[in-house]
Order: C-alpha cells, then sequence, then structure tokens
C-alpha cells in the first residue's frame, strides 16, 4: 500500500476509532501482563540483582546463589502449597504450625526413642505427619462451610498450643544422627577466593521434585483443574461435577504434606530443633505467592510464578544487608513491591 493511500485510509477513519488506537494498544499491554504476570516478577529481580551487585560486586558468585537455594529451600516448599490453597480460592496461614508441630515431635521422638532411624523414614513420617494436620484444616473447612482463614487461624494456635504444652519449649542441638549427616552433606561445593567454602545443599533436591510435582498435580491431572475452577467460582465448580469435599482434603492435605517435609529438612540443615522455629514467616510466604502472580481471590497461579516469588522475596529479606540497607526496611520494600503490583494485576483485569 502506498504511503499516499495509507494517509487517506487514517484520514478517512472515524475520529472514535482513532481515538481509540493508544487504548488498544494499553489493552494489549495489559493482557500481555495479566496472562503472564511472572514477567513483572522477572522485572523486579533483575533491579534488585543490579542494585546490590553495583553496590556490592561481591554478589555476583555461586556463593551468592547457593545461599538462596539455602535459605529459599523451606519457603518454597511452604509457597508451594500456599499456592494450591490460593489456587483453590482459599487461604491456609496454619503451614508453619503443622511444620513446627511435626519437625519438633518427631525429632525428640526419634532422638529419645530410634537415635539410628534412617533419613528417609523420618522424612516420609513427617510428611505423614503433615498430611494427617492438613486433612484436618480440610475436614473443617467443608463441613464449617467457613472461611479457610478462620479457620486455619483457629488451627494454628491450636497446633502450636498442643507443641508448646505437651511437647516441650526447649530446643535443643542433638538432633538423629541421620538428620545431622543428611544436613551436612553437599550437593555440590567449591571453595571462594577468600578460602571459604560455598555449599549447594542436597536438600535443593526436594524443592526439585516438590516442584515438579506440583506443577504436574495442577496442569496435568482433574484434580489440579477441579482446584483451579473451585478457585475460579465455587458454584460453577459444583456444577461441573467436582467433588469438593475430595478437592478440599486434597489442597490442604498436600499443603500439610509439603509443610511437614519443609519442617524435617528446616532441622536436618539448621542441626537445630526449636518449637519457636518458623513462627511468623508466614506473611512471607502468602507476599511470593502474591507476587509471583496469584490472586488472593483464586483461580490462578504457576509454580514458576511462585518460585520466582521466592527468589525476590528471599532476595531482599537476605542479600539487601549486604548493601547496607537496615533489616527493618526489608518488609517496607516488600509491601511497597505487592501493592506495585497489586496495581497493575487490577488494572489490568479492570481493563
Amino acid at each position: 500500500m502506498s504511503e499516499s493511500v495509507r494517509r487517506v485510509s487514517h484520514e478517512a477513519m472515524p475520529q472514535s476509532v482513532q481515538e481509540l488506537a493508544p487504548r488498544v494498544r494499553q489493552l494489549s499491554w495489559t493482557a500481555r501482563l495479566m496472562r503472564n504476570p511472572e514477567w513483572f516478577t522477572v522485572a523486579l529481580i533483575l533491579v534488585t540483582c543490579l542494585i546490590v551487585g553495583t553496590l556490592n560486586p561481591r554478589f555476583f558468585q555461586f556463593a551468592t546463589l547457593f545461599d538462596l537455594l539455602h535459605s529459599g529451600t523451606t519457603v518454597s516448599l511452604f509457597a508451594l502449597g500456599t499456592l494450591v490453597v490460593l489456587a483453590s480460592g482459599g487461604i491456609d496461614v496454619s503451614f508453619t504450625a503443622i511444620a513446627a508441630l511435626t519437625m519438633y515431635s518427631l525429632t525428640k521422638a526419634v532422638f529419645a526413642w530410634w537415635p539410628d532411624a534412617p533419613f528417609a523414614l523420618i522424612l516420609v513420617a513427617g510428611a505423614l505427619g503433615g498430611v494427617v494436620l492438613g486433612i484436618v484444616n480440610g475436614l473443617l473447612v467443608h463441613r464449617l462451610k467457613a472461611p479457610s482463614l478462620i479457620v486455619t487461624i483457629g488451627t494454628q494456635y491450636l497446633y502450636r498450643g498442643l507443641l508448646l504444652t505437651f511437647v516441650g519449649t526447649q530446643f535443643f542441638m542433638n538432633i538423629p544422627h541421620s538428620m545431622d549427616s543428611f544436613g551436612r552433606l553437599p550437593l555440590f561445593f567449591y571453595h571462594t577466593g577468600d578460602g571459604l567454602r560455598a555449599v549447594l545443599p542436597v536438600s535443593v533436591i526436594a524443592l526439585v521434585i516438590a516442584a515438579v510435582v506440583t506443577w504436574w498435580l495442577l496442569n496435568r491431572t482433574m484434580m489440579g483443574r477441579g482446584v483451579y475452577a473451585m478457585g475460579g467460582s465455587l458454584p460453577i465448580a459444583e456444577r461441573l461435577g467436582y467433588n469438593l469435599r475430595a478437592i478440599h482434603l486434597f489442597v490442604f492435605g498436600y499443603t500439610g504434606m509439603l509443610a511437614g517435609v519443609a519442617g524435617i529438612l528446616h532441622v536436618s540443615t539448621n542441626r537445630l530443633a526449636n518449637p519457636f522455629d518458623l513462627v511468623g514467616t508466614e506473611l512471607d510466604v502468602i507476599a511470593a505467592v502474591i507476587l509471583g502472580g496469584a490472586r488472593i481471590t483464586g483461580g490462578t497461579g504457576t509454580v514458576a510464578g511462585t518460585l520466582l516469588g521466592v527468589v525476590l522475596v528471599t532476595l531482599i529479606n537476605s542479600v539487601l544487608i549486604l548493601v547496607g540497607v537496615p533489616s527493618t526496611w526489608q518488609k517496607v520494600i516488600i509491601g511497597a513491591f505487592i501493592l506495585i503490583a497489586g496495581t497493575l494485576f487490577a488494572l489490568g483485569r479492570r481493563s
């Protein structure tokens, strides 16, 4: 088409259509953001890394990556479980209490009665304990028809009360031999230029397995479709024939299982059993999942986005201190990121 024809065509275009052109371009951009909200999280990660790396060049080394993986493994397992709950339209704040009750009770019991128990058996027992406690959440949410936030606040206090009243309140560093050996086992290590030993813990394998299994469950199974359907609209999911009771039990049971595994890995890698550990990390975990693109109202969320959100939150909590940012500013930065992300996603949905 010649330039004159294009000019005539543009001039002949109704004024209202011409005015819509910028709006259409904006809609295209917001639509892309809504389809792939993970890119916003990637941008925040890159900006944070560039700022920290510019102020402290020591940031750009494998040792930093290993430290992030070590710090983020437990949070990532929590976040994967939270993703499943949020995708179903619910919310769970009891996962840290489940992890604390499971890890401390099992560690204390094994150390007292079977110090030579194999680590695989301890890990399976932790997963089963988490499943049982999670299913209690699912049954209460389904039977009471109450908001899952209210139910899990109640069970959080219940589980922590049981732990502190009947199990114990003192931390101990003498953990079973198999847990201690697993915590010291490196997947990979090297010596830095400063002579320090940078270690990639073997617990990262559990994170990779959990991420793959969660992705498969959400994207390749009928249960995963039911989770997203229930999060999108509970009445519609029921009319489509999904078993809501089964979905509730799966969602909270799976979250409890990951919490139990995370608790055992936490004790093993830190070589310390403390009943007060993990308290207060619920908001960081939920913030990571939301920054990864999941909506608090349900029906959305991806494994990749959740892990990116964990990377961002872990960067802020663990790395900003390298450039002299006070720890009191960490929550401020995370809150600002959540507000920015929430505003952009809301604008995209409104468009």
